[in-house]
């Protein structure tokens, strides 16, 4: 799957969906053309259809001892309807789903806590990142896109 850049087209069968990752594991899904979520559960990235969104939003740099980094850090579109298991080793076995990335830039999610829907006017605006994945609609979608897609 990679190499390959989707077009920025929406239509009306579209979900739109955060992904919860630190910045390091999407440079790496970035890199594999694929998506991981919830530590790889398959439930979560069942609920995503071909050609749906995903935006990732990573809390930090590394997973645990990783800088603060609260940013938007990737953006792309399912390719497939396949889930598949993917061996890590005899111990991990995660879940993951090809994707296409848009090449974008990372937003703060600072600059966006008063136009998002799911964070505008709430003090514990990040209760919903807790999930690992979460729908967001269009509206939000497009804010956030928008922001990321934006040429310099």
């Amino acid at each position: 799957m990679t190499g390959t850049t989707p077009e920025f087209v929406i239509n009306e069968s579209n979900r739109f969906w955060i992904g919860v990752v630190s910045a390091s594991h999407v440079s790496h899904a970035i890199e594999e053309g694929i998506a991981q979520t919830c530590s790889g559960k398959a439930g979560p990235l069942g609920r995503m259809r071909s050609g749906d969104w995903l935006i990732y939003y990573s809390p930090r740099t590394d997973k645990k001892s990783g800088e603060v980094l609260q940013a938007f850090t990737a953006i792309g579109r399912v390719a497939d309807d396949i889930v598949y298991p993917f061996k890590i080793n005899d111990d991990f076995i995660p879940h993951r789903r090809n994707m296409r990335y848009l090449p974008c830039r990372s937003v703060k999610i600072a600059d966006l806590l008063d136009k998002l829907t799911f964070t505008k006017g709430r003090r514990n605006w990040g209760y919903s990142f807790r999930f690992g994945q979460f729908e967001i609609n269009r509206e939000d979608f497009m804010t956030i896109a928008n922001e990321m897609l934006k040429v310099s």
